[in-house]
């Protein structure tokens, strides 16, 4: 199950993490969205206790989002150690992003 992420959490649940953090940046109204939507939940459910999947809804949080330079959705970025380590903007593979997800883990 990927969490929910805002504004005020941000700082606790990804910079903070001792886990590789993967965020999906997205909003209600975004087609793409919905389709990568469903995979990043299905990651959350793979990786949990391994890593933190979470989802950002853009709309409700502008300052994460402007922060992170996020203008086309879905971006998602993968964290480590409190840092952006990966970028893919648009609708991605599942394989890419569990791949992309899995190298952060060693």
């Amino acid at each position: 199950m990927a969490l929910e992420l805002t504004d005020s959490n941000f700082e606790d649940l990804v910079l903070k993490s001792d886990k590789p953090v993967m965020v999906d940046f997205w909003a209600e109204w975004c087609g793409p969205c919905r389709m990568v939507g469903p995979v990043v939940e299905e990651l959350g459910k793979e990786y949990e206790g391994k890593a933190v999947v979470g989802k950002l809804n853009v709309d409700h949080n502008p300052g994460i989002s402007m922060k992170y330079g996020i203008r086309s959705i879905p971006t998602i970025l993968i964290f480590k150690g409190g840092e952006l380590v990966d970028r893919s903007v648009g609708a991605v593979p599942k394989a890419m992003l569990a791949q992309k997800l899995q190298g952060q883990l060693a």
